[in-house]
Protein backbone atom coordinates (compact mmCIF):
# COMPACT_ATOMS: atom_id res chain seq x y z
CA UNK A 1 0.00 0.00 0.00
CA UNK A 2 1.63 3.28 -0.83
CA UNK A 3 2.57 5.59 2.20
CA UNK A 4 1.86 9.49 1.89
CA UNK A 5 4.64 11.90 2.19
CA UNK A 6 2.67 13.88 5.16
CA UNK A 7 4.96 13.61 8.42
CA UNK A 8 5.26 15.81 11.46
CA UNK A 9 8.29 17.09 12.19
CA UNK A 10 9.67 16.40 15.75
CA UNK A 11 12.99 17.72 17.35
CA UNK A 12 13.67 14.09 17.16
CA UNK A 13 13.09 13.46 13.16
CA UNK A 14 10.28 13.23 11.14
CA UNK A 15 6.73 11.06 12.77
CA UNK A 16 4.24 9.29 10.47
CA UNK A 17 0.78 9.74 11.26
CA UNK A 18 -1.69 6.90 11.55
CA UNK A 19 -5.35 7.57 11.25
CA UNK A 20 -8.67 5.47 11.20
CA UNK A 21 -12.32 6.44 11.30
CA UNK A 22 -15.82 5.63 12.37
CA UNK A 23 -18.03 6.93 10.48
CA UNK A 24 -21.49 7.05 12.05
CA UNK A 25 -24.37 7.57 9.11
CA UNK A 26 -27.88 7.86 9.50
CA UNK A 27 -29.77 5.62 7.99
CA UNK A 28 -32.20 7.10 5.26
CA UNK A 29 -35.62 5.66 7.31
CA UNK A 30 -39.23 7.35 7.97
CA UNK A 31 -39.16 5.06 10.88
CA UNK A 32 -36.62 4.38 13.62
CA UNK A 33 -34.02 1.15 14.17
CA UNK A 34 -36.60 -0.99 16.13
CA UNK A 35 -39.85 1.51 16.53
CA UNK A 36 -41.97 3.36 14.39
CA UNK A 37 -41.55 6.78 15.67
CA UNK A 38 -40.34 9.18 12.74
CA UNK A 39 -36.99 10.28 12.19
CA UNK A 40 -37.58 13.92 10.57
CA UNK A 41 -35.10 16.53 11.22
CA UNK A 42 -35.64 19.55 13.83
CA UNK A 43 -38.79 18.60 15.07
CA UNK A 44 -39.67 19.99 18.70
CA UNK A 45 -38.12 18.14 21.43
CA UNK A 46 -39.41 14.77 22.88
CA UNK A 47 -42.12 14.78 20.31
CA UNK A 48 -40.56 11.51 17.96
CA UNK A 49 -40.02 9.18 21.04
CA UNK A 50 -42.05 6.07 20.95
CA UNK A 51 -42.55 3.67 23.92
CA UNK A 52 -39.96 1.71 22.24
CA UNK A 53 -37.29 4.48 22.10
CA UNK A 54 -38.45 5.52 25.94
CA UNK A 55 -37.67 1.87 27.41
CA UNK A 56 -41.07 1.48 28.52
CA UNK A 57 -41.00 -1.80 30.33
CA UNK A 58 -42.38 -4.34 28.52
CA UNK A 59 -41.51 -2.80 25.08
CA UNK A 60 -40.23 -5.29 22.28
CA UNK A 61 -38.07 -3.91 19.48
CA UNK A 62 -38.81 -5.21 16.14
CA UNK A 63 -36.12 -4.52 13.37
CA UNK A 64 -36.67 -2.34 10.86
CA UNK A 65 -36.73 -4.17 7.47
CA UNK A 66 -35.56 -0.93 5.63
CA UNK A 67 -32.48 -0.17 7.38
CA UNK A 68 -30.86 -3.68 6.92
CA UNK A 69 -31.44 -3.10 3.02
CA UNK A 70 -29.82 0.25 3.32
CA UNK A 71 -26.81 -1.34 5.52
CA UNK A 72 -26.53 -4.04 2.77
CA UNK A 73 -26.70 -1.93 -0.24
CA UNK A 74 -23.74 0.10 1.20
CA UNK A 75 -21.64 -2.74 1.46
CA UNK A 76 -21.93 -4.08 -1.65
CA UNK A 77 -21.34 -0.15 -3.02
CA UNK A 78 -18.01 -0.50 -1.38
CA UNK A 79 -17.61 -3.99 -2.69
CA UNK A 80 -17.59 -5.36 0.81
CA UNK A 81 -18.27 -9.30 2.26
CA UNK A 82 -22.34 -9.28 2.97
CA UNK A 83 -22.73 -11.53 5.86
CA UNK A 84 -25.67 -14.04 5.65
CA UNK A 85 -26.17 -14.11 9.25
CA UNK A 86 -25.38 -11.30 11.87
CA UNK A 87 -26.74 -10.33 15.39
CA UNK A 88 -27.30 -7.57 17.44
CA UNK A 89 -25.65 -7.05 20.93
CA UNK A 90 -25.79 -4.74 23.84
CA UNK A 91 -23.58 -2.37 24.68
CA UNK A 92 -24.14 -1.49 28.48
CA UNK A 93 -23.56 1.90 29.60
CA UNK A 94 -25.48 4.59 31.65
CA UNK A 95 -26.12 7.45 30.46
CA UNK A 96 -29.32 10.11 30.83
CA UNK A 97 -29.61 10.44 27.12
CA UNK A 98 -29.84 6.04 27.11
CA UNK A 99 -33.03 5.21 28.67
CA UNK A 100 -32.69 1.33 28.07
CA UNK A 101 -29.21 1.58 29.82
CA UNK A 102 -28.00 -0.01 27.08
CA UNK A 103 -27.37 0.42 23.29
CA UNK A 104 -28.34 -2.10 20.81
CA UNK A 105 -25.36 -2.72 18.49
CA UNK A 106 -23.68 -5.32 16.38
CA UNK A 107 -19.90 -6.54 17.73
CA UNK A 108 -19.37 -9.64 17.26
CA UNK A 109 -21.15 -10.68 14.23
CA UNK A 110 -21.96 -7.31 11.41
CA UNK A 111 -24.02 -7.14 8.76
CA UNK A 112 -21.50 -6.24 6.50
CA UNK A 113 -18.08 -7.37 6.23
CA UNK A 114 -14.57 -6.44 4.78
CA UNK A 115 -14.53 -3.99 1.68
CA UNK A 116 -12.51 -0.87 0.19
CA UNK A 117 -12.80 2.70 -0.86
CA UNK A 118 -9.91 4.18 -3.61
CA UNK A 119 -9.48 8.08 -3.03
CA UNK A 120 -7.51 10.30 -4.69
CA UNK A 121 -4.87 12.82 -3.23
CA UNK A 122 -1.89 15.04 -4.67
CA UNK A 123 0.29 12.09 -3.51
CA UNK A 124 -2.08 9.81 -6.08
CA UNK A 125 -4.55 7.04 -5.78
CA UNK A 126 -4.87 5.23 -2.88
CA UNK A 127 -7.31 2.44 -1.22
CA UNK A 128 -8.40 2.55 2.17
CA UNK A 129 -9.76 -0.79 3.73
CA UNK A 130 -13.00 -0.52 5.54
CA UNK A 131 -13.16 -3.28 8.38
CA UNK A 132 -16.85 -3.65 8.74
CA UNK A 133 -20.15 -2.11 8.73
CA UNK A 134 -22.41 -2.53 11.53
CA UNK A 135 -25.82 -1.66 12.40
CA UNK A 136 -26.85 0.27 15.90
CA UNK A 137 -29.01 2.62 17.19
CA UNK A 138 -28.45 6.26 17.83
CA UNK A 139 -29.21 7.58 21.68
CA UNK A 140 -30.89 10.62 22.43
CA UNK A 141 -29.07 14.35 23.06
CA UNK A 142 -28.46 16.29 26.21
CA UNK A 143 -28.86 19.86 26.04
CA UNK A 144 -27.04 22.57 29.18
CA UNK A 145 -28.82 25.49 29.83
CA UNK A 146 -26.46 28.60 30.33
CA UNK A 147 -26.12 28.00 33.93
CA UNK A 148 -24.69 24.86 34.63
CA UNK A 149 -27.39 23.98 36.90
CA UNK A 150 -29.96 22.02 35.00
CA UNK A 151 -29.77 19.35 31.60
CA UNK A 152 -31.89 18.48 29.33
CA UNK A 153 -32.36 15.07 27.61
CA UNK A 154 -33.97 15.02 24.53
CA UNK A 155 -34.94 11.56 22.96
CA UNK A 156 -35.93 12.59 19.40
CA UNK A 157 -32.72 10.75 18.18
CA UNK A 158 -32.75 7.65 20.47
CA UNK A 159 -33.33 4.61 18.48
CA UNK A 160 -32.77 6.58 15.21
CA UNK A 161 -30.90 3.98 12.74
CA UNK A 162 -27.24 4.30 12.38
CA UNK A 163 -24.15 2.68 10.19
CA UNK A 164 -21.25 2.61 11.74
CA UNK A 165 -18.60 2.48 9.07
CA UNK A 166 -15.42 1.31 10.65
CA UNK A 167 -11.74 1.95 8.22
CA UNK A 168 -8.60 0.48 8.61
CA UNK A 169 -5.67 2.52 10.36
CA UNK A 170 -4.91 3.33 6.38
CA UNK A 171 -4.79 7.04 6.21
CA UNK A 172 -1.56 8.72 6.63
CA UNK A 173 -2.23 12.36 5.92
CA UNK A 174 -5.28 14.71 7.02
CA UNK A 175 -5.70 14.77 3.16
CA UNK A 176 -6.51 11.11 3.14
CA UNK A 177 -8.78 10.89 5.95
CA UNK A 178 -10.55 14.08 4.42
CA UNK A 179 -10.50 12.46 0.65
CA UNK A 180 -12.25 8.83 2.53
CA UNK A 181 -15.27 10.89 4.43
CA UNK A 182 -15.64 13.15 0.85
CA UNK A 183 -15.90 9.66 -1.40
CA UNK A 184 -17.84 7.56 1.31
CA UNK A 185 -20.42 10.56 1.47
CA UNK A 186 -20.49 11.38 -2.15
CA UNK A 187 -21.30 6.95 -2.14
CA UNK A 188 -24.19 6.73 0.16
CA UNK A 189 -25.63 9.96 -0.86
CA UNK A 190 -25.38 8.26 -4.48
CA UNK A 191 -27.44 5.18 -3.27
CA UNK A 192 -29.79 7.30 -0.91
CA UNK A 193 -28.86 4.91 2.15
CA UNK A 194 -28.09 8.20 3.87
CA UNK A 195 -27.98 11.95 3.45
CA UNK A 196 -24.93 13.20 4.50
CA UNK A 197 -25.92 16.23 5.59
CA UNK A 198 -23.04 16.55 8.37
CA UNK A 199 -24.53 19.93 9.73
CA UNK A 200 -27.51 18.19 10.90
CA UNK A 201 -25.60 15.69 12.51
CA UNK A 202 -26.85 12.70 10.16
CA UNK A 203 -23.07 11.62 9.43
CA UNK A 204 -20.14 12.32 11.63
CA UNK A 205 -17.07 10.50 12.59
CA UNK A 206 -14.82 9.39 15.86
CA UNK A 207 -11.03 10.47 14.78
CA UNK A 208 -8.85 7.88 15.88
CA UNK A 209 -5.21 9.07 15.76
CA UNK A 210 -1.46 7.50 16.88
CA UNK A 211 1.89 8.58 15.56
CA UNK A 212 5.06 6.35 14.97
CA UNK A 213 8.63 6.72 13.55
CA UNK A 214 8.30 5.02 10.29
CA UNK A 215 8.64 1.31 9.94
CA UNK A 216 8.13 1.10 14.21
CA UNK A 217 4.63 -0.74 15.49
CA UNK A 218 1.56 0.89 15.86
CA UNK A 219 1.06 3.95 18.50
CA UNK A 220 -1.23 4.11 21.27
CA UNK A 221 -4.21 6.22 19.78
CA UNK A 222 -6.95 8.55 21.03
CA UNK A 223 -10.34 9.25 19.52
CA UNK A 224 -11.83 12.42 18.90
CA UNK A 225 -15.23 12.17 19.03
CA UNK A 226 -18.31 12.78 16.87
CA UNK A 227 -16.36 15.26 14.47
CA UNK A 228 -19.24 16.75 12.23
CA UNK A 229 -16.91 18.06 9.15
CA UNK A 230 -14.55 16.98 6.81
CA UNK A 231 -12.58 20.40 7.58
CA UNK A 232 -12.69 19.54 11.27
CA UNK A 233 -11.71 16.10 10.54
CA UNK A 234 -8.55 16.57 8.78
CA UNK A 235 -8.14 19.65 11.36
CA UNK A 236 -8.33 17.49 14.50
CA UNK A 237 -5.85 14.59 12.89
CA UNK A 238 -3.24 17.55 12.35
CA UNK A 239 -3.66 19.44 15.97
CA UNK A 240 -4.17 15.63 17.96
CA UNK A 241 -0.92 14.31 15.88
CA UNK A 242 1.36 17.60 16.80
CA UNK A 243 0.07 17.19 20.34
CA UNK A 244 1.26 13.68 21.02
CA UNK A 245 4.66 14.27 19.28
CA UNK A 246 5.11 17.10 21.55
CA UNK A 247 4.21 14.93 24.78
CA UNK A 248 6.41 11.88 23.77
CA UNK A 249 9.37 14.21 22.67
CA UNK A 250 8.54 15.96 25.96
CA UNK A 251 8.80 12.80 28.02
CA UNK A 252 5.64 11.72 28.21
CA UNK A 253 3.22 9.03 27.02
CA UNK A 254 0.13 8.92 25.43
CA UNK A 255 -2.81 7.50 27.47
CA UNK A 256 -5.34 5.42 25.30
CA UNK A 257 -8.76 7.79 25.49
CA UNK A 258 -11.53 9.48 23.95
CA UNK A 259 -11.06 13.31 22.97
CA UNK A 260 -13.22 16.19 22.49
CA UNK A 261 -12.48 18.72 19.65
CA UNK A 262 -12.89 22.23 20.09
CA UNK A 263 -13.33 23.92 17.17
CA UNK A 264 -13.18 27.62 18.49
CA UNK A 265 -9.69 27.36 20.52
CA UNK A 266 -8.22 24.59 17.90
CA UNK A 267 -7.79 22.08 20.29
CA UNK A 268 -8.53 18.55 21.49
CA UNK A 269 -9.65 18.03 24.91
CA UNK A 270 -9.44 14.80 27.34
CA UNK A 271 -13.02 14.02 27.97
CA UNK A 272 -12.71 10.06 29.26
CA UNK A 273 -10.46 6.97 29.56
CA UNK A 274 -11.26 4.92 26.31
CA UNK A 275 -12.84 1.79 27.19
CA UNK A 276 -12.57 -1.85 25.75
CA UNK A 277 -14.95 -3.89 24.68
CA UNK A 278 -14.98 -5.36 28.15
CA UNK A 279 -16.33 -2.79 30.20
CA UNK A 280 -19.48 -2.67 28.16
CA UNK A 281 -20.32 -6.13 29.18
CA UNK A 282 -21.29 -6.73 25.22
CA UNK A 283 -23.50 -9.99 25.36
CA UNK A 284 -25.81 -10.73 22.77
CA UNK A 285 -29.70 -8.80 22.49
CA UNK A 286 -32.18 -11.78 24.29
CA UNK A 287 -34.79 -9.50 22.47
CA UNK A 288 -33.58 -9.93 18.90
CA UNK A 289 -33.34 -12.78 16.38
CA UNK A 290 -29.98 -12.67 14.37
CA UNK A 291 -30.58 -11.64 11.02
CA UNK A 292 -30.46 -14.34 8.36
CA UNK A 293 -30.10 -13.01 5.32
CA UNK A 294 -31.35 -14.77 1.69
CA UNK A 295 -29.91 -15.30 -1.41
CA UNK A 296 -32.80 -13.50 -3.18
CA UNK A 297 -32.72 -10.20 -0.61
CA UNK A 298 -28.88 -9.41 -1.42
CA UNK A 299 -29.43 -10.21 -5.32
CA UNK A 300 -32.50 -7.39 -4.89
CA UNK A 301 -30.45 -4.58 -2.58
CA UNK A 302 -27.17 -5.45 -5.63
CA UNK A 303 -30.30 -4.66 -8.54
CA UNK A 304 -30.93 -1.41 -6.49
CA UNK A 305 -28.09 0.18 -6.81
CA UNK A 306 -27.24 3.07 -9.12
CA UNK A 307 -24.75 3.90 -11.40
CA UNK A 308 -22.09 4.55 -8.94
CA UNK A 309 -19.55 7.90 -9.19
CA UNK A 310 -16.42 6.04 -10.41
CA UNK A 311 -18.30 4.44 -12.92
CA UNK A 312 -19.96 7.20 -13.85
CA UNK A 313 -17.11 9.23 -13.96
CA UNK A 314 -15.47 7.20 -16.51
CA UNK A 315 -18.36 6.51 -18.89
CA UNK A 316 -18.40 10.82 -19.09
CA UNK A 317 -14.61 10.87 -20.06
CA UNK A 318 -14.87 7.69 -22.19
CA UNK A 319 -17.80 7.71 -24.28
CA UNK A 320 -18.98 11.28 -24.31
CA UNK A 321 -15.27 12.64 -24.77
CA UNK A 322 -15.42 15.24 -21.74
CA UNK A 323 -12.44 16.13 -19.88
CA UNK A 324 -11.31 13.94 -16.74
CA UNK A 325 -11.59 17.43 -14.86
CA UNK A 326 -15.43 18.22 -15.65
CA UNK A 327 -15.79 14.87 -15.24
CA UNK A 328 -14.97 15.00 -11.92
CA UNK A 329 -16.94 18.21 -11.06
CA UNK A 330 -20.15 16.80 -13.05
CA UNK A 331 -19.81 13.36 -10.41
CA UNK A 332 -18.89 15.09 -7.27
CA UNK A 333 -22.62 15.87 -6.03
CA UNK A 334 -25.34 13.09 -6.69
CA UNK A 335 -27.62 16.08 -7.73
CA UNK A 336 -24.86 17.92 -10.31
CA UNK A 337 -24.43 14.02 -11.93
CA UNK A 338 -28.78 13.68 -11.72
CA UNK A 339 -28.93 17.68 -13.27
CA UNK A 340 -26.48 16.42 -16.33
CA UNK A 341 -27.92 13.71 -16.77
CA UNK A 342 -31.25 15.23 -17.79
CA UNK A 343 -29.22 17.87 -20.27
CA UNK A 344 -28.18 14.29 -21.52
CA UNK A 345 -31.56 12.37 -21.85
CA UNK A 346 -33.14 15.90 -23.57
CA UNK A 347 -30.67 15.21 -26.54
CA UNK A 348 -28.24 18.04 -25.62
CA UNK A 349 -24.41 17.08 -26.80
CA UNK A 350 -21.86 16.03 -24.24
CA UNK A 351 -19.03 18.17 -24.29
CA UNK A 352 -21.40 20.98 -24.97
CA UNK A 353 -23.17 20.38 -21.73
CA UNK A 354 -20.29 19.76 -19.96
CA UNK A 355 -18.69 23.26 -20.41
CA UNK A 356 -21.73 25.25 -20.55
CA UNK A 357 -22.62 23.47 -16.90
CA UNK A 358 -19.36 23.54 -14.82
CA UNK A 359 -18.84 27.40 -16.50
CA UNK A 360 -21.80 29.49 -16.96
CA UNK A 361 -24.45 27.59 -14.53
CA UNK A 362 -22.28 27.28 -11.67
CA UNK A 363 -20.84 30.90 -12.16
CA UNK A 364 -24.54 32.04 -11.78
CA UNK A 365 -25.21 29.67 -8.96
CA UNK A 366 -21.91 30.74 -6.63
CA UNK A 367 -23.21 34.20 -7.85
CA UNK A 368 -26.76 33.47 -6.39
CA UNK A 369 -25.27 31.88 -3.52
CA UNK A 370 -27.30 28.45 -4.10
CA UNK A 371 -26.34 24.88 -5.01
CA UNK A 372 -27.82 23.08 -7.85
CA UNK A 373 -30.92 21.75 -6.12
CA UNK A 374 -31.95 25.14 -5.98
CA UNK A 375 -31.33 26.32 -9.65
CA UNK A 376 -33.43 28.65 -10.65
CA UNK A 377 -32.91 27.29 -13.99
CA UNK A 378 -34.22 23.95 -14.50
CA UNK A 379 -32.34 21.07 -16.36
CA UNK A 380 -34.99 20.90 -18.77
CA UNK A 381 -35.17 24.31 -19.73
CA UNK A 382 -31.25 24.60 -19.34
CA UNK A 383 -31.44 21.92 -22.21
CA UNK A 384 -33.87 23.76 -24.37
CA UNK A 385 -31.49 26.36 -24.35
CA UNK A 386 -28.17 25.05 -25.52
CA UNK A 387 -30.35 23.46 -28.01
CA UNK A 388 -31.07 26.43 -29.49
CA UNK A 389 -27.42 27.42 -29.45
CA UNK A 390 -26.75 24.22 -31.59
CA UNK A 391 -29.24 24.41 -33.98
CA UNK A 392 -28.28 27.96 -34.30
CA UNK A 393 -31.13 29.59 -33.41
CA UNK A 394 -29.16 31.79 -30.46
CA UNK A 395 -25.24 32.84 -30.60
CA UNK A 396 -23.01 32.55 -27.96
CA UNK A 397 -23.61 35.93 -26.68
CA UNK A 398 -27.18 35.99 -27.35
CA UNK A 399 -27.77 32.70 -24.97
CA UNK A 400 -25.95 34.40 -22.07
CA UNK A 401 -28.70 37.05 -22.43
CA UNK A 402 -31.37 34.66 -22.73
CA UNK A 403 -29.68 32.99 -19.40
CA UNK A 404 -29.32 36.01 -17.57
CA UNK A 405 -33.47 36.41 -18.30
CA UNK A 406 -34.22 32.67 -17.11
CA UNK A 407 -32.37 33.31 -14.09
CA UNK A 408 -34.39 36.33 -13.66
CA UNK A 409 -37.67 35.06 -14.38
CA UNK A 410 -37.58 31.51 -14.10
CA UNK A 411 -39.26 31.40 -17.73
CA UNK A 412 -38.26 28.45 -20.52
CA UNK A 413 -35.45 29.72 -23.17
CA UNK A 414 -37.78 29.33 -26.20
CA UNK A 415 -40.36 31.65 -24.80
CA UNK A 416 -37.86 34.47 -23.76
CA UNK A 417 -36.71 34.00 -27.40
CA UNK A 418 -40.08 34.80 -28.71
CA UNK A 419 -40.83 37.74 -26.69
CA UNK A 420 -37.47 39.71 -26.93
CA UNK A 421 -36.88 38.39 -30.18
CA UNK A 422 -33.78 37.22 -29.82
CA UNK A 423 -33.72 34.84 -32.82
CA UNK A 424 -30.04 34.40 -34.64
CA UNK A 425 -30.20 35.33 -38.61
CA UNK A 426 -29.00 32.62 -40.73
CA UNK A 427 -30.31 35.11 -43.66
CA UNK A 428 -27.46 34.91 -46.44
CA UNK A 429 -29.16 38.15 -48.44
CA UNK A 430 -29.76 40.14 -45.21
CA UNK A 431 -26.08 39.27 -44.19
CA UNK A 432 -25.03 40.05 -47.84
CA UNK A 433 -26.19 43.51 -47.78
CA UNK A 434 -25.05 44.56 -44.39
CA UNK A 435 -21.47 43.66 -45.61
CA UNK A 436 -21.95 44.69 -48.97
CA UNK A 437 -23.01 48.64 -46.85
CA UNK A 438 -19.81 48.56 -44.55
CA UNK A 439 -17.43 47.36 -47.49
CA UNK A 440 -18.36 50.49 -49.31
CA UNK A 441 -18.45 53.07 -46.34
CA UNK A 442 -14.53 51.64 -45.27
CA UNK A 443 -13.16 51.12 -48.94
CA UNK A 444 -9.59 52.76 -47.58
CA UNK A 445 -9.61 49.99 -44.49
CA UNK A 446 -11.09 47.24 -47.69
CA UNK A 447 -7.54 48.41 -49.25
CA UNK A 448 -5.42 48.06 -46.58
CA UNK A 449 -7.21 44.65 -45.64
CA UNK A 450 -5.97 43.61 -49.36
CA UNK A 451 -2.73 45.05 -48.99
CA UNK A 452 -1.74 42.50 -46.08
CA UNK A 453 -3.31 43.94 -43.14
CA UNK A 454 -5.07 40.68 -41.90
CA UNK A 455 -6.07 42.24 -38.47
CA UNK A 456 -9.04 44.27 -39.97
CA UNK A 457 -11.19 41.26 -40.22
CA UNK A 458 -11.90 41.15 -36.86
CA UNK A 459 -13.16 44.90 -37.52
CA UNK A 460 -15.25 43.70 -40.57
CA UNK A 461 -16.90 41.47 -38.15
CA UNK A 462 -17.39 43.54 -35.37
CA UNK A 463 -19.24 46.20 -37.85
CA UNK A 464 -21.02 43.37 -39.35
CA UNK A 465 -22.65 42.31 -35.97
CA UNK A 466 -23.46 45.67 -35.17
CA UNK A 467 -25.53 46.30 -38.32
CA UNK A 468 -27.18 43.61 -37.87
CA UNK A 469 -28.19 43.89 -33.88
CA UNK A 470 -25.60 41.01 -33.02
CA UNK A 471 -28.20 38.79 -34.05
CA UNK A 472 -26.44 37.66 -37.18
CA UNK A 473 -25.08 34.18 -37.09
CA UNK A 474 -21.44 34.22 -36.23
CA UNK A 475 -20.08 31.69 -38.36
CA UNK A 476 -22.28 32.88 -41.77
CA UNK A 477 -20.79 36.35 -40.96
CA UNK A 478 -17.40 35.02 -40.86
CA UNK A 479 -17.65 33.05 -44.25
CA UNK A 480 -19.83 35.84 -46.18
CA UNK A 481 -16.90 38.14 -45.51
CA UNK A 482 -14.31 36.01 -46.28
CA UNK A 483 -15.69 35.50 -49.75
CA UNK A 484 -16.94 39.26 -50.35
CA UNK A 485 -13.38 40.86 -49.22
CA UNK A 486 -11.89 38.29 -51.64
CA UNK A 487 -14.09 39.61 -54.64
CA UNK A 488 -14.20 43.52 -53.47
Amino acid sequence: MEQSSYRIKGATGDWEVVVGLEVHAQITSNAKLFSGASTAFGAEPNSQVSLVDAAMPGMLPVPNAECVKQAVRTGLAIGAEIHRWSRFDRKNYFYADLPQGYQISQLFHPIVGEGAITVTTDEGTKTIGVERIHIEQDAGKLMHDQHPTMSYVDLNRSGVALMEIVSKPDMRSPQEAGEYVRKLRQLVRYIGSCDGNMEQGSMRADVNVSVRKTGDVFGTRTETKNVNSVRFIQTVVEIEARRQVDVIEGGGTIVQETRLFDPDKGVTRSMRSKEDAHDYRYFPDPDLLPLVLTEDFVAECAASLPELPDTKRARFTDALGISAYNADVLTADVDTANWFETLLAEGVEGKAAANWVTGELFGALNRLGRDISDSPVSAAHAAELLKLVGDGTLSGSMAKTVFEKMLETGDGAGAIVEREGLKQTSDTGAIDAAIADILAANADKVAEYKGGKEALFGFFVGQTMKAMAGKANPKLVNERLRELLASA
